[in-house]
Order: C-alpha cells, then structure tokens, then sequence
C-alpha cells in the first residue's frame, strides 16, 4: 500500500511539472510571435526585441531612460513642435509608416497627452525599474520592478484605452521606456476622437498658443460663450414652456404636464446645449474636460431623470384626483386597493431610476480615474457620508412602501388621526397628506403616521356606529326619549340597520347623567350628517319635553343649577 501511495505521488508530481513546462513554453512562444520576449530573471526587467522602431535623429535627444524623464522630454519637445525628437519616445513597431508620417503621429499623441488626459506626475516613477518607492506595504506592487505602466485611458468605440509605457530592450543597446506600440497604433482613432475640430484648425494661430494651465486662448474665449449660449436656450425653454402652459386651462391634462417638465426640460436645455456645442466645435483640454464632463452628465441625468419623474407622478396624481369621489365611495375597495399598489410600484421605480442613474453617471463619466472618486469610496468615508445623511429618508421611503404593501391605509380610505377625520390623499416618498372633511391638507411624516396609532374607518366595513353623548337631569324620563329616538332612526334615510340602534345612559356626575344615542350609518361622509341631525333632534326633544313639564320636582331633562335659600329668620335670630 505504501509503494503505490508513493507511485501515485510520483505521477502527479511529474504531471504538474510537466504542465509548468508547457505553459512556459506557450507564453515565450506567444511573446516571440510579438516580437518581443521577457529577460531572464538575471537581466533588467524589460521586454527584448530583435529591433527598436522608434523615431528620432537631429533633434535634441529624449531622456528615456525613466518613465518620468521620458514623458517630461516628449512633452517638451513637443512644445518646441520638434516632432522628429519627440518620435523618439515612440514604438513604430505596429505601424508601417514613412518618417513624415511618423512625426505627424508624434504630434497627434503630443495633441492627446497634452489635451485629453491628466499626467499623474506624482505617480510616474523616476527610476529606471518603475519601482514605487512611494507606495505602502499593503500595495501588492510595491518594491517590485515593472516593464509596463499605464499612464491613462481614454474610451474608444464602447471600450477603454489604455495609454501605456513599455520598457524595451534591443540586443545590443540599452533598456529605454517608449510609449509601447499598441498605444502608438491607437493613436489615429484617438486623435480622431479626441482631436481639434475643424472649427478650431481654423482658428488664428495666436488663438491656439497656450494662456495658462492646459488651456489655449480659444479656450478661455470660448467656455464662457458656450455658458452663455446654453443659459440663453434654457431661458428660451423655460419661457416657451411657461407661454403654452399659461394658454391652458389649469384644471386641463396639459396644464399638469407643462408644469411639471418647466424645470427639467429647463435643466435638460441647458446642458444639451453645453453638450452639443462642445460636441461639434470645440474640444477642451483634457483637465477642463475631467471636471466639466461629469458636471456636464450629471445635469443630462438629473434633467431626464426629472422629466420621467414629473411624468410619473402627474400621471398617478391626475389619475387618483379625477377619481377622488370614486375612491371614497364605500364600496369602492378594488380602486383603493390598485391606486394604493400603483403608488408604491411609483416609489419603487423612483427608487430604480435614481439609483440607475447614479451608477450610470458614476461609469459613463469615469470618475474614478478623473477625480479621484475611487480614493474616498475606498476608505469608506463616502458610503459612511451617504447612509448617515439619507437614513432618515431610506427609513421614510421604506415605511411608505411598506403602509402600501400592507394597506394599513389606502388612498381614499377615511382614517381618524391626531382628533381629525380625513381621507388619505395622496401616499408619498416622505409624507401622506390627508384632506380633513373641511378641506384642509395635512402633511403628516410618514415615520409619525406608522409609529403612531391611528383609526382605519373603510379598512374592512365602511359603515360606522355614530354616537351622540348629551348631559341631562337626573330626573330626565330616558324611556320618554328612547320613543323620540326609535321614531328618529326608523325614519332617517342615512341609517342602515336600525335594530342595532340603542340609547343607554353611560355615565354620571354631581350635575348630570349622560345619555349616548347609537346608530349604524353607510359610510363616514353620512355618519357625520346623520350625526349631527342626530344630535339636534334629540336636543330638540328634550327642549319640548322640559318645557312641557311643569314646575319642579316634575321630570326635567336639561341640566339645571341648584340654589340653597336660607329662611331670612332663621337669620335674624342667628344675628
């Protein structure tokens, strides 16, 4: 048993290394049809090539010996326009050009180095090996030599970019860094992408020589024309929109939409046209175009965000207000019910959109290569910033779904909060608002309508048990008013089973008992007007009975004040 426990070690031992040989043998093969193969582990960590087909030649010579010394001397160079030099720091190896057009590709990647990208310098290494010296311990490439860095990327045709710098090695010659020749094959997509419009090749040259920062003259002249050009086209659309809305009727379907899309479609003008006119004329330099591309997205989001908003909600809100009536109606629970789940299904996709639309905005505009996004998500001061600000609204948002799903209360239910009857208006993100029976709004906080206790009147029975309370005399004749009260809710055409109707006395005190009358109504709305006639019949009859009973210790019915009278003489005496 022993021997063939080590036979079988034997076999997987010389298996794995039998595929470590193969794999090695693949990888060197796949760099030798490169062109390129990685030194030996004894040698300077470089890509080695059979020949270096970069640029170069009278011009003055490029320090390529780091990755700093190497872009600082391209960058200028190219500020000298000595594209002959600056050809030096590139591989031609993926190009079949003549030495002209390999200048004319010196100045395009000049063009996107200087423009479209920012140059982390603090983060180029100025040693041969690129190692970071800078970098902490937990970095897995710290100390460690690299033959590659990517100094950016740009995106080109629905993917990224990288621009990258490749240490390489003829034989014979010395290590040096080049932009590496896929980057240098990229160039002309990019550049085509990334380069001066047509307008701005027309433009003087003295327009195109640089004022300050990374920005020309042209640049400085021009963004504040594109601002004001787009504030004049939000200014046009809010006033376009602003003259048809006033035209409408404000009780009409359009009124509604024009109102609730004025501001978005405003917002959405403006940066379209901010958009639109960088799109076509100009471009601006790559730090200008890092802070205003996501400012610049972020306004188209907002904007079409909040006009599919204002649609949502003037949908839903025209959709519950025409039907008001209808939902209160007793009978109406399938309404209640569907217009209740269609206000939550409204929050959810609030919700979605915004949390869509955040994403989108946080890829689409690389903000983590551009402003530093990713170092304040990492250290998880940013999510803790976010949850502790909008844990109040989460916790509101949550709790709105949550009375929808449940339906502790629906829109149009009639419910008794804080000593009033209203009728649920409207269920909001925040707030409920409840329409009081004398047409007064309410705008109750949702986390205070679910922590607090309130009456649900149409949750499963519409119809209500009314009640008037009255003090009489404790010498009132109750049976002479139970006949009063029969004759009331057999009569009365807002009261439904009258043999639930009862008059009990429920209560006492020095000066007066108290007498409750019941009676059943269909709903709320004609419980109250059932119980205030209620109410005024029964003082009524009271009133007649009292003031047909004579003088006292007859039976009275209203309460009356007692007096003490001394006998005068018993007074005197007394003095």
């Amino acid at each position: 048993m022993g021997k063939t426990t080590l036979e079988i070690i034997r076999l997987k031992t010389g298996a794995l290394l039998l595929t470590l040989i193969l794999a090695l043998g693949i990888s060197v093969q796949a760099q030798a049809q490169d062109g390129r193969t990685v030194a030996a582990s004894s040698e300077p960590y470089v890509y080695k090539v059979e020949q270096l087909q970069n640029g170069g030649g009278a011009g003055t010579p490029l320090e390529l010996d780091t990755p700093m010394g190497m872009i600082e001397t391209f960058m200028a160079a190219g500020q000298q326009e000595d594209w002959q030099a600056a050809s030096a720091a590139m591989d031609f190896a993926n190009t079949d050009v003549d030495p002209a057009a390999r200048q004319e590709l010196a100045a395009q990647l000049y063009d996107l180095v200087h423009r479209s990208i920012s140059i982390g310098w603090s983060d180029l290494p100025d040693r041969p090996d690129a190692v970071d010296i800078l970098a902490s311990d937990k970095n897995p490439m710290a100390g460690i030599a690299r033959r590659s860095i990517r100094l950016a990327t740009l995106d080109l045709d629905g993917r990224s970019v990288p621009i990258r710098l490749a240490r390489v090695q003829a034989p014979g010659g010395e290590p040096v860094w080049v932009f590496s020749r896929q980057t240098v094959a990229n160039v002309p997509a990019l550049y085509a992408l990334y380069g001066p419009t047509k307008f701005e090749k027309a433009l003087p040259p003295i327009l195109r020589q640089q004022a300050f920062w990374t920005l020309a003259w042209w640049e400085v002249i021009a963004l504040p024309l594109i601002l004001l050009l787009g504030a004049f086209a939000a200014a046009l659309t809010y006033r376009a929109i602003g003259h048809f809305r006033d035209r409408m009727d404000e009780d009409g379907k359009l009124y509604g939409v024009l109102q609730a899309i004025q501001m978005p479609a405003t917002l959405l003008a403006f940066a379209g046209t901010f958009a639109a006119i960088r799109g076509t004329f100009f471009r601006l330099s790559g730090p200008v175009a890092d802070l205003l591309n996501p400012l610049q997205l972020l306004l188209i989001i907002a904007a079409v965000i909040g006009i599919l908003l204002a649609a949502l909600d003037f949908l839903f809100d025209f959709a519950t207000t025409r039907r008001t009536d209808k939902l209160e109606a007793p009978e109406n629970n399938k309404d209640r019910n569907f217009y209740t789940k269609m206000s939550a299904i409204r929050r959810i996709l609030t919700a979605v959109l915004l949390l869509a639309g955040i994403g989108f905005l946080l890829v689409a505009s690389n903000m983590s290569n551009t402003l530093g996004f990713s170092i304040i998500a990492s250290a998880g001061i940013l999510g803790l910033v976010l949850v502790f600000a909008a844990r109040k609204v989460l916790g509101d948002i949550m709790a709105s779904v949550q009375i929808a799903f449940a339906r502790s209360a629906r829109i149009g239910d009639a419910v008794y909060y804080d000593d009033r009857w209203c009728y649920v208006e409207k269920i909001g993100f925040t707030h409920l608002r409840l329409r009081s029976w004398d047409e007064r709004r309410m705008m109750v906080p949702v986390s205070a309508f679910t922590s607090d206790s309130f009456e649900n009147w149409t949750k499963q029975d519409p119809s209500l048990m009314m009640h008037v309370e009255l003090e009489l005399d404790h010498r009132c004749d109750v049976d002479a008013l139970r006949g009063t009260f029969r004759e009331f809710v057999e009569s009365d055409e807002d009261v439904i089973a009258p043999e639930d109707a009862a008059c009990q006395v429920v209560g006492h005190n020095s000066r007066a008992m108290v007498v409750r009358f019941m009676a059943r109504s269909s709903d709320p709305r004609c419980g109250w007007k059932m119980h205030c006639r209620l109410r005024e019949h029964m003082l009524a009859a009271a009133a007649r009975l009292d003031a047909g009973e004579g003088n006292e210790p007859s039976p009275a019915y209203l309460p009356r004040e007692r007096e003490v009278r001394m006998d005068m003489s018993v007074e005197e005496e007394t003095a």
